[in-house]
């Protein structure tokens, strides 16, 4: 069975290459379902509706989630409801210097 932790897990392996993190840590992620038959449906935004490397990561990410064991369809859905805010970060990110 297909688990929020490895969907997390997996997508915290997407580095955004402009800002060298990863997309859960960033913030981009709003929303995850995983269904009994194992299709995993993932909600998630980019810093800005013109991000010039929206394409590499949803490519990354889609290929991340097909490899997790279990998974039997992957479904993105880029949303810019909300808008992404630099406070959808984590500390880690925020503070770093």
């Amino acid at each position: 069975m297909v688990t929020v932790k490895d969907v997390v897990d997996a997508l915290a392996q997407c580095k955004d290459p402009e800002l060298g993190a990863d997309i859960v840590s960033i913030g981009l992620i709003q929303g995850i379902s995983i269904s009994s038959e194992g299709d995993v449906k993932v909600k998630l935004t980019m810093t800005s509706p013109m991000c010039p490397v929206t394409s590499i990561i949803m490519a990354d990410a889609q290929l991340r989630l097909q490899s997790i064991q279990g998974v039997k369809k992957v479904d993105i859905d880029l949303s810019w409801d909300p808008l992404w805010d630099p406070e959808m970060m984590s500390d880690e990110i925020k503070y770093r210097n």
